[in-house]
């Protein structure tokens, strides 16, 4: 009984490592071949069966879901994380913002699926918001308090203006967002 009992946790650890790889996975292959990309190259990417695939995400969207909820809750744990490793508040909320751009990135590629009608999207910006902002005020707040940063900045002006210069480069290969982004940040400083 006490091995069955200390297998249980193993596999959920299996499994939560299997679902964090096929999501990483399937991410990747949105962003090489947006969101039609056959499942069974997303199965091969992630090294799982088209199976495994949807008996976690029965339909498409139930993917693009998994995918972009996954997303936002490693930048979620990213900022409590980098203000404990970062040598200051600021470079960690400069670290915060590197995370916040790529996951823009994937989820511009997300876009046109997230605008469908599909139900399964509509409480995704919510979850988005909810989730993201508080960790970028925390952050914020930190850099603030510590003196780096001026303080008359709020976490959902900032994150808008971060996602307004990444829509802007609109797939110019002579924008680069990431610099504009840095520069953003940049002028937060005192």
């Amino acid at each position: 009984m006490a091995e069955t009992g200390s297998e249980t946790p193993r596999k959920r650890a299996d499994a939560r490592r299997n679902a964090e790889t096929l999501l990483d996975a399937a991410a990747a292959a949105f962003i090489a071949s947006g969101v039609n990309v056959p499942v069974r190259d997303i199965a091969a990417q992630a090294g799982v069966g088209v199976g495994t695939i949807y008996r976690h995400y029965p339909t498409r969207a139930d993917l693009i879901v998994g995918v972009y909820r996954h997303q936002v809750e490693a930048c979620a744990a990213a900022g409590p994380e980098l203000l404990a490793t970062s040598a200051t508040p600021y470079e960690a909320l400069r670290g915060w913002i590197d995370l916040f751009v790529d996951f823009l990135v994937t989820k511009h590629g997300l876009a046109e699926a997230l605008q469908s009608d599909d139900s399964a999207f509509q409480t995704l910006h919510a979850y988005f918001i909810e989730r993201l902002v508080p960790v970028c005020e925390h952050l914020l707040t930190a850099a603030t308090e510590t003196g780096e940063i001026r303080s008359d900045v709020k976490a959902f002006e900032l994150m808008r203006g971060v996602g307004n210069l990444c829509i802007g480069a609109g797939g110019n290969p002579d924008y680069d967002a990431r610099r504009m982004v840095a520069l953003l940040v940049a002028g937060l400083g005192r």
